[in-house]
C-alpha cells in the first residue's frame, strides 16, 4: 500500500511498497517486533535489527548501525527546515519581483502557472524515484514557492491584506493541532483510516478536476464548488483533508525512526510535510477568498 499526498502519490517508508504503520505486528516501546522491520531484507541488512534496541536483545543479523547511519527526527526537522524555508525564500522574492498590478498581472500570472506546473512535474519525479533527491526535493520547493507568492500577492492585493498572515496562522494552527493530537493518540492511524482518507481526497480531486473543465470550457466557477456556500463546504472539506494527511505524514515519520530508516528517507518526509502544509495554506487562502466575498 503506497501512502499518498492529496495531490502527488509518494513512496512511504516501506521497501516492499508497504506502508510501514500496517504491518501485522506494529512496534513495540523496545522498537519493532523481529520479522516486521520493512528495512529487514535477510541476514545482511543492517537494518534487520532494530538499531534502538540494546545489543543482547538483538535477534539475529549483524549489529545495527551506528545512530549517525539511521533517520532520527532531528534529521527529519532540519531537512524540513531546508525545505520549507526554500519555499519561503522563493515565495518572497516572487511577491517582491513579480508585480501583480493590472500592467504586469498577465505576466506575473503566466509566471506563476509555469512555476506551478514546474513543481507539480518535479513532485512527480520524485514520487516515482526508488530513492530521495535532495536536489529535486528542494528544487520543487523553489518552484512551489514562486506559485505561492505570486497567487498570495495577488490574493492580498485584490482580496484582503490580511488573508495571507491568516492563511498563515491557520496553517500553523491545524499543523500544531494535529501534532498534539496524534502525539496524545487522539488520533490513531490505522488501515481504516488510510482507507477512508485515501478514498475521499481521491473523490475531493476528481470533483475539483470536473469543476475545472466546467470552469474552463463553460466559463464562471464552473459546478460551483469553489464560490459561495459551496466553496465555503468544499474549502473546509479540504483542510480536514490536509489535516488527516499530516496524521499520515507524522505515522510515516515515526514508523521511519522506529524501524531505523536510513538517513536519507528524511527528505522523503520533509517532502510530504511541505505538500501537505501547502495543500493545507492553499485551502485557506481560498477559504479566505470566499468569505472576503470575492473568490
Amino acid at each position: 500500500m503506497r501512502s499518498s499526498n492529496p495531490v502527488f502519490s509518494r513512496r512511504g517508508f516501506s521497501r516492499d511498497n508497504g506502508y510501514a504503520g500496517f504491518n501485522a505486528q506494529q512496534p513495540q516501546a523496545g522498537g519493532p517486533a523481529v520479522g516486521t522491520n520493512p528495512y529487514a531484507q535477510g541476514a545482511g541488512n543492517p537494518y534487520a535489527t532494530n538499531p534502538y534496541a540494546p545489543a543482547d536483545t538483538q535477534l539475529g543479523g549483524p549489529q545495527a548501525p551506528a545512530r549517525g547511519n539511521v533517520m532520527t527526527i532531528d534529521d527529519v526537522v532540519a531537512r524540513t527546515a531546508m525545505t520549507l524555508g526554500t519555499v519561503f525564500v522563493t515565495a518572497a522574492l516572487a511577491w517582491f519581483l513579480l508585480p501583480v498590478d493590472e500592467a504586469n498581472l498577465g505576466k506575473s500570472y503566466g509566471i506563476a502557472i509555469g512555476a506551478g506546473l514546474v513543481a507539480f512535474v518535479f513532485a512527480i519525479i520524485q514520487s516515482f524515484k526508488r530513492k530521495a533527491s535532495p536536489a529535486l526535493i528542494l528544487a520543487y520547493a523553489a518552484f512551489e514557492g514562486v506559485f505561492l507568492g505570486v497567487i498570495s500577492s495577488a490574493v492580498s492585493t485584490y482580496v484582503s491584506a490580511g488573508a495571507v498572515p491568516q492563511a498563515v496562522l491557520g496553517t500553523m494552527s491545524v499543523f500544531a493541532g494535529v501534532l498534539i493530537a496524534y502525539k496524545m493518540r487522539w488520533i490513531r492511524v490505522t488501515r481504516r483510516f488510510y482507507g477512508f482518507v485515501m478514498a475521499a481526497a481521491m473523490g475531493f480531486v476528481l470533483l475539483m478536476m470536473v469543476n475545472l473543465l466546467f470552469s474552463v470550457f463553460g466559463g464562471g466557477d464552473g459546478l460551483g464548488f469553489r464560490s459561495g456556500g459551496l466553496g465555503i463546504l468544499f474549502g473546509v472539506i479540504g483542510i480536514i483533508l490536509g489535516a488527516c494527511f499530516l496524521a499520515l505524514d507524522f505515522k510515516q515519520v515515526e514508523d521511519g525512526i522506529a524501524y531505523g530508516a536510513p538517513r536519507e528517507e528524511s527528505w522523503l518526509a520533509a517532502f510530504g510535510l511541505t505538500m501537505t502544509l501547502v495543500w493545507i495554506y492553499m485551502e485557506f487562502l481560498r477559504l479566505i477568498s470566499i468569505l472576503q466575498g470575492n473568490d
